[in-house]
């Protein structure tokens, strides 16, 4: 018989991990909450027309498609085979794993956009699948958390996204990091001031990449794709704009000056980083950088990024402005903002940092032995009290000698032990053991609740 194994690019989450994650989960979504998200949850399966032509080429090729039930190939003939793949997988296959959470969120607003208060802010946490190479930090079925708002073109929704990346990283315990910020609008401007207008997707593909493979690649990739030597040399103003904010401000108002786009562009820019100003927000963690592109081809305003700095990590979140998704489902005009977080890369970053507390995998508080019938019937209600104040509480299910129970709590990491034995039936005052010092007092239920509460 075969040993059982994971699909490549999947794992389990234990108990000790499942204690982190959920505390990562929590924090996300309580500050979600605190600015006026709604939770939301979308189907796994999407239609293949739904999820296809969102997400560029790249994104189609990563799609995992679902057979179609029963005989899945009764609709096909041979010629469909010399077609090759598209025509077989448009016969085969009409379902999906969703890619992202951006995409079904748009079709859910579309269906239920009677029924919505627009401006509409939701949150989503659930996991995504891309058929993606497994490596460090790349997962092929990984959890997103996104909030978005849909329905408003006010750059309130950007800088509060600002807002919301320092409050979620700030409660994790990640102080350094860095919310990268671009806009689609200057890449927009660039590519026709450069004389390549409608190659914005090839430019931003390239340019994306830069902090990974370095200039030269870069410039390499973009040749490959057909820009000229002399694009290249009208291209460098974006390999040399430095400085603080208002110097970078000023020399692209002066490099894009004949593009009205790209002058909107940095005009948005400078909104957002006023209203982050006019919050309040002390010492902002933001950097304007104008080769953040961010690969989706949905973009097309404000794109964020988040690094974590001193951490070889790729980015932790990443989001931007829309101005048409829910277009491609026959609502055009409903522009949108959002952010998606990677819990992932977040907890990997958490581990790396030492940032989970050492108590962080403790799901019990105490537990209770269990010598035999008349200790068990003795600690039912005690257990109940416990458990009514609050307290995180078991007992030994089976009767047992003391070293096994003691053994049980040490491999759960339960951080007291409470022992009922004759003596402690007859006096009502329990034995405690505190299981790291290993420390012993004797108390009745109500002061171990005041104590452990």
């Amino acid at each position: 018989m075969s040993k059982p194994s994971l699909v490549k690019g999947t794992r389990d989450f234990g108990p000790s991990v499942m204690v982190k994650r959920n505390f990562i989960f929590y924090t996300i979504k309580h500050t979600f909450q605190k600015f006026g998200f709604q939770p939301l949850e979308t189907p796994t399966l999407e239609t293949l027309n739904v999820l296809m032509g969102k997400y560029g080429d790249e994104g189609d090729q990563l799609l995992f498609k679902v057979l179609n039930s029963g005989d899945f190939l009764k609709e096909v003939t041979p010629e469909d085979f010399d077609e090759g793949a598209k025509k077989l997988t448009h016969k085969i296959s009409e379902k999906g794993l969703r890619y992202d959470l951006t995409v079904p969120f748009a079709r859910y607003v579309v269906m239920n956009r009677n029924e919505l208060a627009i401006p509409f802010k939701r949150y989503q946490i659930q996991p995504v699948w891309r058929a993606d190479r497994p490596q460090r930090g790349r997962y092929r079925e990984f959890y997103q958390c996104d909030a978005d708002v849909v329905g408003t073109d006010s750059l309130i929704c950007e800088a509060e996204i600002v807002l919301m990346l320092h409050e979620i990283f700030q409660n994790l315990g990640i102080t350094e990091f860095t919310v990268k910020i671009n806009n689609r609008k200057i890449l927009s401007g660039i590519a026709e001031t450069i004389g390549m207008k409608g190659s914005e997707v090839p430019l931003t593909v390239a340019i994306d990449k830069l902090d990974k493979i370095g200039k030269e690649k870069v410039e390499d990739e973009l040749r490959e794709r057909g820009f000229s030597a002399e694009v290249i040399a009208q291209l460098q103003p974006i390999f040399n704009l430095q400085g603080d904010t208002a110097e970078v401000l000023s020399g692209l108002k002066a490099w894009l000056k004949n593009s009205e786009t790209g002058l909107k562009g940095v005009e948005e820019i400078e909104k957002v980083w006023n209203l982050i100003d006019a919050f309040g927000l002390q010492s902002p963690k933001i950097q304007l950088d104008i080769t953040l592109a961010r690969g989706l081809s949905y973009y097309t305003g404000a794109i964020f990024e988040v690094k974590a700095n001193n951490v070889q990590m790729g980015s932790i979140s990443g989001g931007g402005r829309y101005d048409n998704l829910t277009g491609t489902f026959g609502l055009p005009g409903l522009s949108g903002v959002g952010i998606s977080l990677g819990v992932d890369r977040i907890y990997d970053v958490m581990e790396e940092l030492g940032l989970f507390a050492d108590n962080q995998g403790v799901t019990t508080q105490v537990l209770l032995t269990n010598f035999d019938a008349e200790a068990e019937t003795y600690s039912l209600p005690l257990l109940k009290k416990l458990r009514d104040a609050g307290i995180n509480a078991e007992i030994y299910p089976d009767h047992a000698k003391l070293r096994k129970q003691f053994e049980y709590a040490d491999r759960k990491k339960i951080p007291y032990v409470c022992v009922v034995g004759s003596e402690e039936m007859a006096t009502g005052e329990l034995t405690l053991k505190n299981m790291q010092s290993g420390e012993q007092t004797r108390l009745t239920i109500e002061s171990i609740i005041q104590n452990l509460k």
